[in-house]
């Protein structure tokens, strides 16, 4: 097949891309290199990517209309798997107008190239976000998710709407992913997992934000991974006998999932595990809730594990310490 990745310079699109460098595939990665994090750590990614006889890159911006229209147009692509979007729930408070630009706008864009050259299946990201101020626990797909509390849960509650719409009108296959909290090594250094590191080794306190009464369904970056590639030949198909309570679900060829550890951890437990491998005790400076934030995540995975037979199943203490073991080494700690 021939697959597009985008976000392919990003956290989960270049391990994603990673996972398919032995297979017969065709992956062509695409991404703007944008400064929101270290641009460097995005070039390292993509460096390692470019060892690949399999992959080819361009660097190009979802937003940008005419671009993404003639990438689809020459290169007839068989899967996309929409990884690229502005990331950061805080960020959208500043800078609200780069969510619309890539998230909304960079969407369309990619819904409109599967319309006008139609593929086997379109998996993108979305998003626990989504979930917003739901009491509910834990989160299922089949739960209303209409009280968003951040615009970048709003840009990815509007993907999911948006490419059902696609479905219904087009046939287009769309699976979308709501990612729960992922972190692992080469991660983004705006999660808090990665700047509470680099702050405990540079000995400055870190914020613990609602007092640290706070829990994360976090998700190793490989479980991911495997969830997506697994879900890749399972394109969901239109079902002539749904019904409203199915909301994760559709009549059109359309379906969502969450993938999560399914184990929500107290912050203050992941800060003595996070500790426990820096063997640093952390300074911590306790704050109230910040706006945007939400106190829990939690995902309800059993929709994943009856269609595709899969759940993550990395512990955080695993995954946290082959972080801190790639941190160390590519730091020089």
């Amino acid at each position: 097949m021939k697959i597009l990745v985008t976000g392919a310079a990003g956290f989960i699109g270049s391990r994603l891309i990673q996972f398919f460098s032995n297979s017969d595939n065709l992956i062509v990665g695409i991404d703007n290199i944008n400064d929101y994090y270290d641009v460097s750590l995005k070039l390292e990614r993509l460096s390692m990517l470019n060892k690949m006889k399999n992959f080819r890159f361009f660097k190009m911006d979802l937003a940008d209309k005419e671009a993404i229209s003639a990438l689809f147009l020459e290169e007839k692509f068989d899967v996309v798997i929409h990884l690229g979007a502005q990331a950061g729930v805080r960020y959208s408070i500043e800078n609200p107008y780069a969510y619309i630009d890539s998230n909304i706008i960079g969407m369309m864009n990619i819904l409109e190239g599967c319309r006008s050259n139609p593929v086997e299946h379109l998996i993108y990201a979305s998003s626990s976000s989504v979930y917003g101020g739901n009491k509910k626990i834990p989160f299922s797909t089949n739960d209303n998710v209409d009280h968003p509390v951040s615009l970048y849960a709003a840009t990815k509650k509007s993907n999911e709407l948006m490419a059902h719409t696609y479905s219904n009108l087009y046939k287009i296959p769309t699976t979308g992913l709501r990612f729960f909290t992922v972190y692992g090594p080469m991660g983004r250094p705006d999660m808090a997992y990665f700047s509470f590191t680099n702050k405990i080794v540079q000995n400055e306190p870190i914020d613990v934000f609602n007092n640290g009464d706070m829990m994360r369904d976090f998700t190793y970056v490989d479980d991911i991974v495997q969830g997506i590639i697994r879900l890749i030949d399972k394109p969901p198909i239109e079902n002539p006998n749904w019904s409203e309570d199915q909301i994760s679900t559709s009549w059109a060829p359309y379906r969502i999932y969450n993938i999560g550890n399914n184990q929500p951890i107290r912050l203050l437990e992941f800060i003595e595990i996070l500790e426990k491998h820096l063997g640093i005790v952390a300074k911590k400076n306790f704050k109230p809730m910040q706006l945007g934030d939400v106190q829990k995540t939690f995902a309800d995975v059993s929709d994943l594990e009856r269609d595709i037979g899969f759940k993550p199943t990395t512990s955080l203490d695993e995954g946290l310490k082959k972080f801190v073991h790639w941190y160390k080494s590519y730091y020089k700690i």
